[in-house]
């Protein structure tokens, strides 16, 4: 990051230097916790193209998302995402012995229990990729829009490409596999920093979190810590713009290894070992898919008839009331809705007569019925 017009300093994969031999203890924390907040500061502005609405944009990277979810492949070139697209999905996308064969975003769609999924073959990133090499930063914008992301290893490659992988990922404002922090954070027009922890903290106190919120040059807010909370953790919330993604790492080329090595694989979490060009264990690996997404099916039944389970309305997890399911169809249902019958888990009696505000189960059977 240019400094001072003349003096620049790198930033390292695991931070500055000065935050790596600054001793960790309590009376450092605020230090650590300042340094790290500047820090998100420089990085956010880094990624933030710089010039008016009337810079050129560059070719378009982003596919129009269809479906019920998307999923998108991220990886290094040559770990095999293309092959694993043209065999998951049918779709052929170029595959050749060299690097960085596919060089835009192609889509392809598989139909999985019902529901429509959008796989996305990304390009292959490189190290900096964070930093706009590679045009990795059109990638990583298109893999923050996906549902869940698939990082594609080669089994082969040493493990210290997850470690990238996530770094670059994470740098972009991406966390995998992870909740939003339990933080409480609203500003205010005046009253200063009023500081609330719910449970004991290890890292933050008053005075760090005035000092991270005064380096955003805000001093007046109110912030309650319901969890044990890191600076990142903060940070993450003033931010704002951090999205918390699923992932599942595919670890490609098992057709190469011993059944000892598979055995330790299986051991890691969130891993799938797969062959996508003998197709091996593609099954495994829709079934952990259809888990990460978490999305609900429910199917519909005209009045008089037997319900159509041929091609369920497929909401996501979180998002299934009555009211989800018919904005889902269209705007106007809700308006002319009188109630809905349910049938399947999610109700105490078959059919239950229901209102908009209930919340349905995976596979339940709605009827509606209008005014």
């Amino acid at each position: 990051l240019p400094l001072l017009g003349h003096v620049s300093i790198h930033l390292n994969i695991y931070g500055p230097p000065s935050i790596i031999r600054t001793q960790r203890n309590k009376a450092t924390a605020h230090h650590l916790g300042l340094l790290k907040a500047r820090l998100a500061k420089l990085r956010r502005e880094l990624i933030t193209p710089k010039g008016g609405a009337g810079a050129a944009t560059g070719e378009g990277f982003d596919v129009a998302k269809t479906g019920d979810a998307r999923i998108g492949f991220v990886g290094f070139p040559s770990v095999g995402k293309s092959t694993l697209l043209s065999n998951l999905a049918g779709v052929y996308s170029e595959v050749a012995a060299y690097e960085f064969t596919t060089l835009t975003t192609v889509p392809g769609v598989i139909r999985y229990k019902g529901a429509k999924i959008q796989l996305l073959d990304l390009p292959g990133i490189i190290e900096g990729a964070k930093d706009g090499k590679g045009r990795g930063r059109q990638v990583i914008a298109v893999a923050r829009t996906c549902n869940l992301i698939l990082i594609v290893l080669d089994v082969l490659k040493p493990l210290g490409h997850k470690k990238l992988i996530e770094h670059e990922l994470e740098g972009f404002g991406i966390r995998l596999n992870k909740q939003p922090p339990n933080i409480g954070f609203k500003r205010k027009d005046k009253g200063g920093i009023n500081f609330t922890a719910t449970c004991a903290q290890s890292e933050l106190d008053g005075e760090t979190v005035k000092s991270i919120l005064a380096e955003y040059k805000i001093h007046n807010a109110d912030i309650t810590l319901r969890s044990d909370s890191t600076a990142d953790d903060l940070i993450d919330v003033v931010e704002g713009n951090r999205v918390y993604v699923p992932c599942i790492y595919v670890l490609n080329k098992i057709d190469q290894i011993s059944i000892e090595e598979l055995d330790i694989i299986y051991k890691v979490p969130h891993c799938v070992p797969i062959s996508a060009h003998h197709r091996w264990n593609f099954d495994d690996l829709l079934e952990r898919m259809w888990d990460y997404l978490r999305l609900v099916r429910i199917y519909t039944k005209p009045k008089g008839q037997l319900p159509d389970y041929t091609s369920p309305v497929v909401l996501p997890d979180g998002h299934t009331a009555v009211e989800d399911f018919c904005l889902k169809i269209h705007k106007n249902l809700l308006k002319e809705l009188k109630y809905a019958l349910v049938w399947g888990s999610s109700v105490k009696h078959n059919p239950q007569k229901v209102g908009k505000d209930h919340v349905m189960d995976d596979e339940d059977v709605i009827q509606l019925v209008k005014k």
